[in-house]
């Protein structure tokens, strides 16, 4: 039996220090009742107390045997010396990465019993075993996974995970994906090399770590995953990122949204919008329009966290349009190319536009060319 002991957090703004939450977060643990009991992974150290109890009544009178470390991001690992104070004689499993991490977190932690596990090992639990998959960088080096060779459950640690507190009701798709990008997507290749590792494994039910235990419909998870994770396009679309001074380049980036009829488009304003949001929404669709006043000889400051956000996630395989404004010397467009000068498979597009303060007949034409050119590859 597996029984859930995770906690919903509606105190955090900030995940992580910088991704908006506004329905909160789910620390998610588990434990595995059978023959052998196991704890998979503790908490957030604000949320201790409550996670505590909910073991205290899963356990039904008895003692755990085992805490499984998979992910020693303190968001889950957290509570692991409160939980050695309740039960010191707890084994604790982790690898050979686990362990110098928890001494760090936790200097003169005494650990009365330790299990190290490698790759491809099994523990056994009763009618649940746990065969350990190593997965390092997604997004720590010490990651590893646990599958149930039983019951056919994957506890993914990170992976499929989603912002938002299992309390509220919202779309896992789009909060998966400001998840993903936002924390994982500079791990695509570590992630596709999991793929390869689980490629053929029979997976009934997915525990990740943060969100909902996913159970129907799984292929639908798993090939989002493989989508974002290679670095592909969920859809045909143009996603508009811009800033705007005065609000000339403003007019420019509805000016072009007009004349992208029959295309999906969404537009951000990066000084306003939720920065992990702009991102995520550039990985989905498959073209991108990058709008820009010149600023300082470069781009504009909300423009410049945009694109650093951008290619510190990999960002590859895309159409980029560029337009940039500038009253005496435009240059946006120059600095904007040089970001992407190490991305792969990046392609931007010849029709820039040019705005020279504002908009007139020649900018407006070029905006025309630009949106006839999104329209048509």
């Amino acid at each position: 039996m597996i029984k859930y002991v995770g906690v919903n957090d509606h105190q955090v703004d900030l995940f992580e220090g910088q991704y908006r939450v506004k329905n909160g977060m789910s620390y998610n643990s588990y434990v595995i009742y059978d023959k052998k009991i196991a704890i998979m992974d503790t908490v957030d150290i604000h949320f201790t107390k409550e996670w505590l109890r909910n073991i205290h009544n899963a356990l039904e009178e008895r003692l755990p045997d085992y805490l499984i470390v998979l992910h020693m991001e303190p968001d889950h690992s957290a509570s692991i010396q409160n939980l050695l104070e309740v039960y010191p004689d707890i084994t604790v499993v982790g690898n050979n990465k686990t362990f110098p991490m928890i001494e760090q977190f936790f200097p003169g932690l005494k650990i009365n019993n330790k299990m190290i596990v490698k790759e491809g090992d099994v523990l056994e639990l009763g009618a649940h075993n746990l065969k350990f998959v190593f997965a390092p960088m997604i997004h720590w080096p010490e990651v590893m996974l646990a599958y149930d060779t039983i019951t056919k459950s994957l506890f993914s640690a990170d992976a499929f995970g989603k912002f938002g507190a299992l309390d509220v009701e919202e779309d896992w798709k789009e909060e998966a994906r400001r998840y993903y990008i936002g924390i994982v997507g500079k791990y695509g290749l570590p992630v596709q090399n999991l793929f390869k590792k689980v490629a053929g494994i029979e997976i009934n039910t997915i525990y990740p770590l943060h969100g909902p235990v996913l159970t129907e419909n799984l292929n639908y998870y798993l090939n989002l995953y493989n989508i974002w994770s290679s670095y592909q396009a969920e859809e045909e679309g143009v996603c508009i990122a811009y800033a705007s001074i005065y609000g000339n380049t403003k007019h420019a980036v509805e000016e072009l949204a007009t004349k992208l009829t029959d295309c999906k488009v969404e537009i951000f304003d990066l000084a306003r919008c939720d920065m992990a949001e702009a991102i995520s929404k550039a990985f989905q669709y498959s073209k991108l329009v990058i709008a820009s006043p010149t600023y300082n000889n470069g781009v504009f400051p909300p423009v410049e966290a945009f694109l650093h956000g951008l290619v510190e996630r990999s960002y590859q395989n895309r159409i980029v349009g560029i337009i940039e404004n500038g009253s005496w010397s435009p240059t946006a467009k120059k600095y904007i190319e040089q970001y992407f000068v190490n991305s792969k498979n990046i392609t931007i597009l010849e029709e820039t536009v040019t705005v020279k303060s504002s908009l007139d007949e020649s900018s407006k034409m070029q905006i025309k060319n630009l949106a006839s050119k999104l329209k048509s590859i």
